[in-house]
């Protein structure tokens, strides 16, 4: 049997027991009683009226939520409860360009055949009826960086982990996603956990790997619970194990928490944390494609990345080439928060333009209503809403010290002081400092102890001293972490110039 009649075979068989209304229950959507309307609802409805749960669609302004595809108002009388048909909402998701989130929502998180009969495991079959060299070369030609924040392209990984002669090959996914502010990853795994797997399974096979392990954030407790029963369904239904689709190629995925703390999405330190040792990182070179996980070349791919995978492998690369710029195609997927009246998860094309993002999806009338937008976290920094008509694209934004990360947009209110802010990200910094390096361990301290000196007011601030102080972490750091926690400070020196002016400024 091919891996398409294996395919084939799944999406004919007749599931009696489809469900009609699915309550979306998510790690945000139960802060706010999303649980209670499940049981409520459930008590409501009718008998022939069948309720499942899906995860969340992003749409996070409009909690809690039911999907279907007939209004059950009546039933939802009192709840305080949305529907995903509703005007407001559907409008927010159906105007993005999806493709890591696709049908986030709208199918049951543990319904294999509602994600089959939406394209899924298509890749996976395309992929299977080709050597593997044929997968490399259309994530090659799709032009698909990670999405993890460092944004490399992902062939170039690949077979830079193939051209290692060993027996032993790992593929190991960061789901560590610890940056204050991003959420993203935990939508797509707590919403669409067939995705990831079949995006993972078909870079396992891609890359010849023999080994594969999921690292989810030890936080992350419902993203992991759900990843944990998608994983033996697809164990179960042929998707995962052994003759994967009816094929010879045979794989698994070990599921894993993190240990904890901001520096454990750094890869080396996210390798060393899997073996046992200090979460701290490595020195490079070698770096993970070389000698990685037990010194054997490993691949280390984000959850958006390999959320991509599967699209582009059922829709070719020229179609995934032609979203967004040419040399950044494809979607992002954005954290939305802060002081919005419709804050979420959005997926949009790269390159779109951050102003719009936030006054179309954000629900404000303009970014004038704002003191500042925060960016990629406290690796980033923030600029002024005054400066939002930039292109949400790799790398630094500004050309400076602001990044686009991950993809957290933080929407700042008029009455937020940036100082703080900036502060708040310099104290985060110095606190997931793992200290195994000196500029970071003790310059992550001293910005941070230089910040306060000032008592919270910009002109007091010797800000040579701390400009200074920054450029020298990020320039000597070890890892990704030190190497850019002097962004914050950098970023205010850049966009809020007119604070930094009228300090009284050290000797030089």
């Amino acid at each position: 049997m091919t891996a398409k009649e294996f395919l084939n075979s799944a999406l004919s068989e007749k599931r009696a027991n489809d469900r009609q209304l699915l309550v979306q229950l998510g790690q945000c959507t139960a802060a706010v009683g999303a649980t209670e309307k499940y049981s409520l609802l459930r008590e409501s409805l009718p008998e022939h009226v069948d309720i499942g749960v899906a995860g969340c669609d992003g749409a996070c302004f409009a909690t809690p939520k039911y999907h279907s595809t007939e209004s059950y108002k009546e039933y939802a009388e009192g709840m305080d409860i949305f529907w995903t048909l509703d005007p407001k909402v559907a409008g927010f998701v159906d105007s993005q360009t999806r493709i890591a989130m696709s049908h986030a929502g709208c199918i049951g998180v543990e319904d294999i055949h509602g994600y089959i009969r939406n394209e899924g495991f298509l890749g996976l079959a395309n992929s299977l009826m080709q050597p593997p060299k044929y997968t490399v070369d259309s994530v090659d030609e799709s032009g698909l960086r990670g999405r993890g924040g460092a944004y490399f392209p992902v062939s170039l990984k690949w077979r830079s982990a193939l051209a290692v002669d060993s027996s032993e090959r790992h593929l190991v996914v960061n789901a560590e996603e610890g940056e204050p502010g991003v959420f993203k990853d935990r939508h797509i795994m707590e919403s669409v956990p067939f995705r990831l797997i079949e995006g993972t399974v078909i870079a396992a096979y891609a890359t010849n790997s023999t080994s594969v392990r999921i690292y989810v954030n030890a936080e992350a407790h419902l993203a992991f619970e759900r990843l944990e029963r998608a994983l033996d369904i697809c164990r179960m239904s042929g998707f995962l194990g052994s003759n994967i689709m009816g094929t010879e190629f045979s794989i698994d995925i070990q599921l894993l928490k993190g240990a904890g703390g901001y520096v454990c999405g750094e890869e080396s330190t996210l390798l060393n944390t899997i073996e046992g040792k200090r979460r701290e990182p490595r020195l490079r070179p070698p770096f993970p494609t070389e000698s990685g996980l037990n010194q054997k070349p490993t691949i280390i791919n984000n959850v958006e990345t390999l959320s991509n995978i599967p699209w582009i492998m059922a829709n070719g690369a020229d179609a995934y080439r032609k979203i967004g710029p040419n040399d950044a195609p494809g979607t992002k997927v954005i954290s939305l928060s802060g002081a919005l009246n419709t804050p979420g998860v959005i997926e949009v094309p790269m390159g779109s333009n951050l102003r719009n993002l936030i006054e179309i999806y954000g629900g404000i009338s303009s970014v004038a209503e704002l003191s500042g937008i925060a960016i990629g976290g406290p690796s980033s920094g923030v600029i002024r809403a005054d400066e939002a008509d930039i292109e949400i694209l790799p790398g630094l934004l500004d050309g400076k010290s602001v990044m686009l990360g991950a993809g957290g947009v933080i929407a700042l209110s008029k009455d937020t002081t940036i100082l703080s802010v900036i502060r708040k990200l310099s104290e985060y910094n110095a606190k997931e400092s793992c200290g195994k390096c000196t500029p970071c361990r003790e310059g992550t301290v001293r910005i941070l102890d230089l910040l306060d000196n000032g008592h919270g007011s910009p002109s007091s601030v010797k800000w040579d001293d701390i400009g200074q102080l920054a450029e020298v972490v990020n320039a000597a750091s070890l890892c990704g972490l030190g190497q850019a926690a002097g962004n914050p400070v950098l970023s205010f020196m850049t966009h809020f110039s007119e604070s930094v002016g009228s300090s009284e400024r050290s000797e030089t």
